[in-house]
């Protein structure tokens, strides 16, 4: 793949018969923009791309077809195999896979291993869709002659009201939705009706292997999917210390031509800077700590409502340490790895030594993980930058869910076969660290929770009290469109104490 960022992070497009009046395009993702207008003989295209410096290849167009891509795509050696023999090789990933919809129409999506989120305007037709864990998010309003389209909901906030789909409906956007991960909607324009197609879903069965055979698969997924994201320019790698960013970060350095860049995040009230020396001193990296007071911390609570656009309080939680991160970074335009996500597929976060329950909660986590954004590149996106999760890549996801729940939970460790797969590249106190969440090693779950109950709240309503804020910070920034740096978050957990029912608030000493 190539060494830059990809072609385009985020798009708003229009396909209409009726011409109406075009959208103003909104984003929270930095960039440049670029606007793309086309006319058939039915209907037009208008097409706002936000892009890293090379819109045109961000869209293609062939036999009446275009396509716009926001994102990449880690299979191409494989993909291109697909396309008939003498046809000349794309040159970009949106004409790669605008080659691809010529054969298999909208099935070609299940051919993808990517992060992205697509539109192909066909006559008469929109095609919506979203990479196999919709990591790219992607919002429709459709509606008789017309269907609109945007990588972040708040580009469709002043949208005309669109028909019910089958697909989530967003907070206060009446009939704006939100495509699921691993799903083509096929709009027909004239007409709003839609027809779904699934192409991915987590895999129910389990695979039984031996140990020797599960630890050599795990290396060698890992190491593809790191490999598919890094090109010649030094990746930037966020580094806690524990064993899933530890393994980005060391796989990473060992292709790497010189020290790759790590960087690690903490506040005043906890941080994991020792642990993230040990594996940075270990392979070689540059390496950089960054202290955010809590103050400032809590400050970014807007701007990562804005970007993630969730409404679940523990995963804006999750998300906190690493929006106030990705704004501190500075130097725009950085490719970061991370180690985010790999406790859902591995259950991680879970201490269950029986395992039944170990696998019932993987299977838990990998159904409800579509719509909450954990992994938007919008997070990264408000500072400039593009992130990307080996451990969500499609074939690391494949296998990982799909060991039997003894591979993961083995020997009295969590996520035992990544462990062994890592033990000779990582030193032995990383590979046997204990798991401490993202949130947890910056101190961004005391913080929160000491905000609300500084404000008043009691204990046992704080969470119900999150899930309010979360939910006025959503209708502010996202809804209304307020600036995140206009809101000031003390003033929204105040407003939400206030709201609490009377009776369980104790009077503030």
């Amino acid at each position: 793949m190539a060494s830059t960022l990809p072609a385009a992070v985020g798009f708003l497009a229009e396909v209409r018969q009726d011409g109406g009046r075009p959208l103003d395009a909104v984003f929270a993702s930095l960039g440049s923009r670029a606007e793309l207008k086309e006319r058939t003989a039915d209907q037009s295209l208008r097409t706002v791309v936000l892009h890293s410096g090379a819109p045109d290849g961000a869209h293609a167009r062939a036999r009446g077809r275009t396509l716009v891509l926001a994102g990449e795509l880690y299979n191409q050696d494989e993909l291109l195999r697909l396309l008939p023999p003498g046809q000349a090789l794309p040159g970009t990933d949106a004409a790669l896979v605008l080659a691809l919809f010529d054969t298999y129409d909208a099935h070609a999506f299940r051919l993808l291993n990517g992060r992205f989120a697509a539109l192909v305007a066909a006559p008469g037709r929109a095609v919506l869709a979203t990479d196999h864990a919709g990591s790219v998010p992607l919002y429709v309003s459709a509606a008789p002659g017309r269907v609109l389209a945007a990588t972040e909901a708040k580009a469709l906030r002043t949208a005309p009201a669109g028909r019910p789909l089958a697909a989530r409906p967003v907070r206060r956007l009446p009939g704006t939705h939100q495509v699921p991960a691993g799903t083509v909607l096929d709009i027909e324009v004239a007409t709003g009706n839609c027809v779904t197609h699934r192409t991915w879903t987590p895999p129910l069965a389990r695979r039984i292997m031996r140990e020797e055979e599960a630890v050599e698969s795990v290396r060698h997924a890992v190491e593809h999917a790191v490999r598919a994201r890094t090109g010649a320019d030094t990746p930037l790698v966020v580094l806690s210390g524990g064993i899933d960013s530890s393994t980005v970060a060391a796989l990473a350095a060992r292709r790497s031509a010189g020290p790759i860049d790590t960087v690690s995040m903490g506040t005043d009230e906890a941080d994991e800077f020792p642990q993230a020396r040990v594996v940075a001193g270990h392979i070689g990296s540059a390496h950089r700590e960054i202290t955010i007071p809590t103050a400032d911390l809590l400050r970014r609570l807007p701007h990562t409502v804005r970007a993630a656009e969730c409404l679940d309080p523990d995963i804006v939680e999750y998300l906190l340490p690493l929006t106030a991160l990705y704004l501190r970074l500075g130097d725009q335009g950085r490719r970061i790895l991370t180690g985010y996500g790999a406790d859902i597929p591995l259950g991680g976060m879970h201490r269950e030594d029986r395992l039944p329950e170990l696998d019932t909660a993987v299977c838990r986590d990998m159904d409800t993980f579509d719509g909450l954004n954990e992994m938007t590149p919008t997070l990264s996106g408000i500072g400039g930058h593009w992130s990307t999760h080996p451990y969500w890549d499609r074939d690391v996801l494949d296998l990982l869910v799909s060991l039997e729940a003894g591979l993961k939970r083995r020997y009295g460790q969590d996520k035992w076969v990544l462990r062994a797969a890592m033990g000779d590249v990582l030193p032995h106190e990383v590979v046997v660290r204990p798991k401490l969440g993202v949130h947890e090693g910056s101190g961004t779950t005391s913080s929160f929770t000491r905000l609300l109950t500084d404000a008043g709240v009691p204990r046992d309503r704080v969470r119900r009290a999150k899930q309010l804020v979360v939910q006025e910070l959503f209708d502010q920034v996202v809804v209304e469109g307020r600036q995140p740096d206009e809101v000031a978050t003390g003033a929204v957990v105040e407003l939400v104490a206030d709201r609490l029912p009377a009776g369980v608030r104790p009077v503030p000493r």
